[in-house]
């Protein structure tokens, strides 16, 4: 397996997409394995897309898109204005406070990073904040958006990992707010250091609020259902899928009324690019990851790390800190796909909960969207608010102090995540 590792890295650095460089080196473990019938490779990317649950990932990049096209987005902005925009660090605040209500809509960092830096991003310029600034709130604040249902991750976690994806939508929900909490606790110091002004001056009134929640409650009900739905049976996660896809479409067509016919073929359209992009990618990843399972590579990875130190939570800080290194080179949908098979093992041979690992697990790899070299969201974000990467990174690091911060009182005080997961679905 070292050969196919130093190959997929090589690929990478030489700027092959990732999901040819995962197919090839995972095709080099059976060239060097002869005694392998040569059909397997392909017999393992037709299988891997036959798994029932992956039917979710497909339709919510569906309903996410006619979400996004249903004007659900512009009210979800006066909300988060209403909501944040008297305290400190205006539309900075309101960014985060978007980022979180945006979960149930995209269900990616990388999505919603880009989406805001062309509503806000601009205008956040021109009320007086550095480049590096501005970039540095969308993108960490889009490091929410996944965490709260129905993000894409937790499915695909779900699914490797053979994990209730339920459980995982309702573990995202608490750790979802306290990452807004505490970017937006990050954001006021910040804000007041740098003398950044409120949007607005003075509390809303109650009336406003009203409104404001009112355009925004489909929305927001939207996760409710969805976790809902799960509890009590009326939906397996596929089927789920499918609804939620209706209940977007119904949303913009009826209650909004602003799904033309165009605004439909565009949504269709990016759908289908970003669901081939994403199928292919685990098409792949079976080639790849048959050569793991084969060589027992968990396994020894497990007694590579008892060698060092015994302590669950210094096993832990370990997976943590590779987690991160691997996100600043390799996309984070590669290395959930990738790394779950490998992780989830050994996690729960310590003792620590699925779902729980699996919350930290998809934040930590979320992290290396928006670090260099690879950061997706970063580069997205940057390219859009003509922003240097340079600058970018220096302005970023109280953010990314903050988010590490967050992980590592979710690794400690598991009931944040297992809380809601707990009550809804009951204790396992």
């Amino acid at each position: 397996m070292l050969l196919v590792f130093c190959a997929f890295v090589v690929l990478l650095l030489i700027g092959m997409p990732v999901a040819f460089a995962i197919a090839i080196s995972g095709t080099l473990f059976f060239a060097q394995n002869l005694n392998l019938p040569a059909t397997i490779p392909v017999q393992l990317a037709l299988s891997q897309t036959q798994n029932f649950a992956l039917l979710a990932i497909p339709l919510f990049i569906v309903s996410g898109n006619f979400m996004n096209h249903a004007g659900i987005t512009k009210r979800l902005l006066r909300l988060s204005t209403v909501l944040t925009g008297h305290m400190r660090g205006g539309l900075a605040q309101v960014s985060v406070a978007m980022a979180t209500l945006m979960g149930g809509v995209s269900g990616s960092a990388i999505a919603d990073a880009a989406m805001q830096a062309r509503i806000l991003g601009p205008e956040m310029i021109n009320r007086g904040f550095t480049r590096g600034y501005a970039a540095s709130v969308l993108c960490y604040g889009s490091l929410i958006t996944p965490i709260i249902p129905p993000g894409i991750g937790f499915i695909l976690y779900g699914t490797v990992g053979q994990v209730s994806i339920g459980r995982l939508f309702a573990g995202g929900l608490l750790p979802g707010v306290v990452l807004w909490v505490t970017l937006a606790l990050t954001i006021s110091v910040s804000a007041r250091m740098r003398g950044y002004a409120p949007e607005r001056r003075g509390w809303p009134e109650a009336k406003e609020v009203v409104s404001a929640t009112l355009g925004g409650t489909w929305a927001i009900l939207f996760p409710v259902i969805l976790i809902g739905g799960l509890r009590f049976g009326v939906f397996t996660p596929s089927e789920i899928g499918a609804f939620a896809v209706i209940y977007a479409f119904l949303v913009g067509l009826v209650a909004y009324r602003e799904l033309k016919a165009k605004s439909i073929r565009e949504a269709l359209e990016g759908s289908t690019t970003d669901v081939g992009a994403v199928m292919f990618l685990i098409a792949m990843s079976g080639i790849f990851g048959y050569g793991i399972v084969w060589e027992r590579v968990p396994e020894k990875i497990s007694e590579s790390m008892l060698g060092i130190t015994t302590d669950p939570y210094g096993i832990m800080l370990m997976i943590i800190v590779f987690l991160v290194v691997a996100g600043l080179f390799i996309d984070g949908t590669v290395l959930i796909i990738m790394l779950t098979p490998i992780f989830l093992p050994i996690a729960m041979e310590l003792g620590f909960d699925p779902v729980h690992f699996g919350v930290v697990f998809v934040i930590v790899i979320t992290i290396g969207n928006f670090t260099p070299p690879v950061g997706s969201a970063m580069y997205a974000v940057c390219s859009i608010l003509d922003c240097s990467v340079n600058e970018f990174t220096r302005e970023a690091m109280p953010f990314l102090i903050a988010v590490v911060a967050v992980s590592a009182l979710l690794i400690f005080v598991p009931d944040i995540v297992l809380y809601l997961p707990n009550l809804i679905f009951g204790a396992e």
